[in-house]
């Protein structure tokens, strides 16, 4: 197998995520404090894979900004606009002429621990023009369910099976490792389902997809409550990203033995915390993040520069850099609050609330 590069959908307008991604295209909202797409090419890095095809549609300038060619990461980054959106497939017939052998295939908005050298080999050791990651889940009603055999061969793909009937729990996790012929059964210039309409052709074809199925850590970011979610099990080391659970980050040092702080919370550098502040615990603050005296954040992702006012209560909540909430303001559990909003002095968010002058 010659050197495998890797192709990352990034095109996506991110619509479950507003309003955060009013500012930020979903590939960059922040894992941690760092832009999600630079985890996975962190991955990629990690797993000798530096040739990278970007995908992109929306807001492409924060992405080409942050990556350039990719030199500063020790890899090589080409970009493909799409002016129309192409569906899965149809972004990569868009970029064929820059695929020159296998290449993996990655959903901007999965986060996993999926081991892709493993990956790879299984594919050299079982053949076809293509692999897919699999896991299993209690419940495939919900994504859509993929039939293998036990040697792995897969025959069919259901989508959304009604609950009790699916063949398996099995399903699609957004990672694929593919031959470039696959290219070649993708019709040009138009939207094109790789899911729906190009895997189950080649299958009827007679060409062979295998499964990998492995227990790897898995979740959709697309979804408020999945990133919060995520942040949880970054910080609890359940998705190894940072290098132990407890007070991290470049603002912890100071802190880490502040009584206020309830571990686990990550903290980035600037973040100044009053004394008398309650943050914590699953708490992630972004850079240059104020929590000022009597305040409480618990369950929560601050972006960069987010100032939480005297009194002020924030809970299960997400706010975008910028955010300014008021004296005794309580944010309620489920909010999502955009770039540079204020939350006035005594206010009440109620508990999902989406909150963002873009609306206004």
């Amino acid at each position: 197998m010659s050197e495998v590069q890797a192709i990352i959908l990034v095109g996506g307008e991110g619509t479950r995520l507003r309003p955060l991604t009013y500012g930020t295209p979903k590939p960059m909202v922040p894992i941690a404090g760092v832009p999600f797409l630079a985890r996975s090419m962190e991955r990629l890095y990690e797993a000798g894979i530096t040739d990278v095809i970007l995908a992109a549609g929306y807001m492409p300038k924060a992405i080409t900004d942050y990556f350039g060619d990719g030199s500063t990461l020790g890899m090589h980054v080409t970009y493909a606009i799409e002016e129309t959106p192409l569906g899965t497939a149809g972004a990569l017939k868009n970029v064929e002429e820059h695929v020159h052998g296998p290449f993996f295939v990655f959903n901007g908005d999965i986060l996993t621990s999926l081991d892709l050298p493993a990956m790879i080999e299984h594919h050299k050791r079982k053949g076809g023009v293509g692999m897919l990651h699999l896991i299993e889940v209690p419940d495939p009603s919900a994504f859509g369910c993929v039939v293998h055999d036990a040697d792995g061969a897969i025959s069919a793909f259901i989508e959304k099976p009604p609950p009790g009937t699916a063949p398996g729990n099995d399903i699609n996790a957004g990672t694929y490792l593919l031959e470039r012929e696959v290219l070649d059964a993708i019709p040009a210039g138009r939207p094109v389902s790789i899911e729906r309409e190009t895997f189950p052709q080649l299958i009827a074809s007679g060409k062979k997809l295998y499964a990998h199925v492995t227990g790897d850590y898995w979740i959709d970011l697309g979804r408020p409550e999945n990133y919060l979610a995520a942040h949880r099990d970054v910080l609890a080391g359940i998705m190894p990203l940072l290098v132990e659970p407890g007070v991290t980050g470049e603002g912890a040092a100071e802190l880490r033995d502040r009584r206020g702080i309830i571990a686990p919370v990550h903290l980035d550098a600037g973040t100044t915390i009053d004394p008398t502040a309650k943050v914590g615990p699953n708490v992630v603050l972004g850079r240059g993040c104020c929590v000022e005296a009597g305040a409480v954040v618990r369950e929560s992702v601050l972006w960069d520069d987010v100032l939480v006012g005297p009194q002020a209560t924030v809970e299960e909540a997400i706010l975008a850099s910028g955010v300014r909430v008021g004296k005794g303001a309580k944010v309620g559990a489920g909010s999502v609050v955009g770039h540079g909003y204020v939350v006035a002095n005594g206010a009440r968010v109620e508990p999902g609330s989406k909150l963002s002058d873009h609306q206004k």
